[in-house]
C-alpha cells in the first residue's frame, strides 16, 4: 500500500506464494480481500496509516485476518503448498486457482471468481453459496452497487449445461437463489464495470477491441458500443461521478470514455482504474511500475486563484459553444498517437469497411429480404437465456 503523495509503501501485505490476481477493498476501507495463484483467498485490515509510517525503515507487514482455501489433489505433492490445504473444501478440478474476487458495496460478503462463484463471509471458513455455468471458468466478477445481492460476472464458455450451446462469452447478472440471466458474446468478454450512479447499467469489455454498455432489465441489445482500441480491451473502471469510465487495452492505451460516447475524449500511451474524485487515472503495467495521470490532461494543478478558475471556465464554455463547428471539432479530437497505434488503426477502417461492402454486395445480390440489417448494438449478441 502506497501514499498517494509520497508514492512510497505504508504498508506492506505478505502471504500470497505466487501472483496475485484479485484485489478489492470494502467500502469503508478498513478491510482487503486479495486471491492468487497459489488456491488461497486472504483477508486484510487495514492499519490506521500515520505521518511517520512512510518513513519508518522497520518491518511493516501486515497479517492476514483469514485464509481461505480451494484444494486441489495436485497441492499435495508439494510441500511447500502443503500447509495451505484444507480438507473442509469441496475440490474443483476445472480451475487451480481464484482469478477475481470483488467485495459487497454494503455487507460483510465477497465472491471469488474461478470454476465457480463462490460468495463468502468474513466470518465464515466455507463458502456460503456457489453458482456454475456448466463447466466454465469465471473470469470476472462484480457486484452491483445498488443491490448488494446482484453480481455479474463473464467467463470463457467452453461447454453449457443448458439445453443450447452458446459459442463466445457469457455474461450474466445473478441474484442469489432467485433469478439469473445470461446473454452470449461472438467474442471474449474479459471485465466488467456497473455504472455506480445507474446501478442497472454496466459497461463490459471485450475481446473485439470495443466495449459494450448494457440494461441489465434489457440484455438482447447493447445501449451503445464504445470504440477507438485496436486491440483486445483487459480492463474497464466507471468514475465515482458515473459519467466517464476509463479503459485499458493489450495495445498499451489507456482510452477515457464518457458513459453514453462511441468514441473516447482522452488517449495515453505509455509503457488507469479512476481516483476517488475522478481527476486521477492510476495505471499498472507489465514493466513493474505504476503510473498517475490526469483524468483532464491540460487541467492545471495546485490552487487556482480566482481569476484563474474565471478565465478556465471561459475557455472551456467557448469550446462548449463552438465544438460542432469543423475546425474547432478537429483541434478538440485530436490526439498524438504513436506510430504503431496510428497504423493499427487505419488498418482496422480498411478492414472494417472491406467488412462492410462485403455486406453490402451480399444483401444486392440475395433474395429481398433474405438479409435483415442488423445494427452492431445486436450483431455481436448471440442469444438471451432467463
Amino acid at each position: 500500500m502506497f501514499a498517494f503523495g509520497t508514492w512510497l509503501p505504508v504498508f506492506q501485505f505478505r502471504g500470497h506464494q505466487g501472483a496475485v490476481r484479485g484485489l478489492t477493498a470494502s467500502t469503508d476501507g478498513r478491510i482487503l480481500v486479495s486471491c492468487g495463484t497459489d488456491c488461497t483467498v486472504r483477508l486484510w485490515n487495514v492499519p490506521l496509516a500515520t505521518v511517520t509510517d512512510s518513513d519508518d525503515s522497520s518491518d511493516n507487514s501486515v497479517k492476514p485476518l483469514a485464509v481461505y482455501v480451494l484444494v486441489i489433489p495436485l497441492l499435495l505433492k508439494y510441500d511447500v503448498l502443503r500447509h495451505f490445504v484444507s480438507f473442509y473444501y469441496k475440490p474443483n478440478y476445472s480451475s487451480p486457482f481464484f482469478r477475481a474476487v470483488d467485495h459487497q458495496w454494503n455487507g460483510d460478503l465477497f465472491a471469488t471468481a474461478g470454476a465457480q462463484v463462490d460468495i463468502w463471509d468474513h466470518n465464515r471458513s466455507q463458502p456460503v453459496n456457489s453458482f456454475e455455468w456448466g463447466k466454465d471458468t469465471v473470469i470476472s466478477v462484480r457486484f452491483n452497487p445498488g443491490e448488494p445481492n446482484v453480481l455479474a460476472t463473464s467467463a470463457r464458455m467452453n461447454k453449457c449445461s443448458k439445453p443450447c450451446k452458446l459459442p463466445g462469452e457469457v455474461s450474466r447478472a445473478e441474484q442469489a437463489m432467485s433469478w439469473e440471466t445470461a446473454y452470449g458474446h461472438r467474442t471474449k468478454t474479459n471485465s466488467i464495470a456497473w455504472n455506480p450512479m445507474e446501478p442497472m447499467n454496466f459497461t463490459a469489455a471485450n475481446e473485439d477491441c470495443s466495449c459494450y454498455s448494457y440494461d441489465a432489465r434489457k440484455l438482447d441489445e447493447a445501449r451503445c458500443v464504445h470504440k477507438d482500441h485496436v486491440s483486445a480491451v483487459m480492463d474497464i473502471d466507471y468514475s465515482p461521478t458515473g459519467r466517464e469510465f476509463v479503459t485499458g487495452s493489450y495495445d498499451r492505451t489507456v482510452r477515457i470514455f464518457q458513459f453514453n460516447a462511441g468514441h473516447s475524449r482522452e488517449v495515453y500511451h505509455t509503457k488507469r482504474m479512476q481516483s476517488c474524485d475522478g481527476s486521477y487515472v492510476i495505471s499498472g503495467s507489465d514493466d513493474t511500475n505504476l503510473r498517475i495521470w490526469k483524468a483532464k490532461a491540460s487541467e492545471q494543478l495546485g490552487v487556482l486563484l480566482p481569476r484563474e478558475r474565471r478565465n478556465q471556465e471561459y475557455l472551456e464554455a467557448v469550446k462548449n459553444r463552438y465544438k460542432h463547428l469543423p475546425e474547432v471539432k478537429r483541434i478538440v479530437r485530436h490526439r498524438h498517437l504513436p506510430k504503431p497505434i496510428y497504423k493499427a488503426s487505419a488498418l482496422r477502417r480498411i478492414m472494417t469497411e472491406a467488412e462492410r461492402k462485403k455486406e453490402e454486395r451480399r444483401r444486392a445480390h440475395s433474395a429481398p429480404g433474405s438479409m435483415p440489417r442488423v445494427p452492431l448494438r445486436k450483431k455481436r449478441i448471440i442469444k438471451e437465456i432467463e
